[in-house]
């Protein structure tokens, strides 16, 4: 990472594999905080910067070259309160160009302008639209290595964001939500984003995100038929 930053923070939420011992032979500061949610977690991460400019990274994304000659030049002239970069997502060993881009994030902004908010767990940056500066260039993202990963990780998902829907008294509609829903993300997705030129893999993905959208309000559904305690 440098010299595009100018120090390194790792905050694991008491891992028990080979972190602490690699960030140790790296050199980085590593921290270890307990995890109570995602946006909880990467704010108290940007709390422990020493520079009030921070690059946010998830363990599984990687700054690209372009991006990295893009952030050393934001350096030089500072301009906006934040800056956003297409994500191009690796999804199972195949980099998806239609279904999962440009999947914008914000990843580079001045915290005393803003912070990670949005919902568990579908974290965001919060700054006015107007502050924020797209840069052309790819942050890359290796989320899942198989279907399986994949799966696994949307039924922790589809569970934490239908617990947080329910506790704010969403409530599901049958036909919108659990019928036509699922179908209309795949259509979004496969046809009108082109995900078909992804190959295999892109159908994949795609049968995946609408299973996700069928599972977080089924879910959904199955919280809002409990009794209130």
């Amino acid at each position: 990472m440098l010299p595009v930053v100018d120090e390194v923070v790792v905050v694991d939420s008491f891992s028990t594999d080979e972190t602490p011992a690699i960030c140790q032979e790296l050199g980085v500061r590593f921290l270890q905080h307990p995890f109570k949610g995602h946006i909880e977690q990467k704010n108290y991460a940007m709390q422990q910067a020493k520079y009030d400019y921070v690059l946010s990274l998830d363990a599984d994304e990687r700054v690209s070259e372009e991006m990295a000659k893009a952030i050393l030049a934001v350096k030089q002239n500072w301009a906006a309160n934040g800056y956003a970069f297409n994500r191009l997502n690796n999804y199972c060993g195949r980099w998806l160009r239609y279904a999962w881009y440009p999947d914008r994030k914000t990843r580079l902004w001045d915290r005393r302008q803003g912070q990670w908010g949005g919902t568990n767990p579908h974290d965001r940056v919060i700054l006015p639209k107007e502050q924020i500066r797209h840069l052309p260039a790819d942050l890359h993202h290796y989320p899942y290595r198989n279907v399986l990963e994949h799966a696994e990780q949307l039924l922790k998902f589809a569970d934490i964001d239908a617990t947080f829907k329910n506790a704010e008294g969403q409530r599901v509609s049958l036909f919108r939500d659990l019928i036509l829903g699922p179908y209309f993300k795949f259509f979004k997705l496969y046809i009108l984003k082109r995900g078909f030129l992804d190959g295999l893999y892109g159908f994949l993905y795609c049968c995946m995100a609408a299973g996700f959208n069928f599972l977080k309000y089924a879910r959904l559904w199955e919280l809002n038929r409990r009794p209130a305690k």
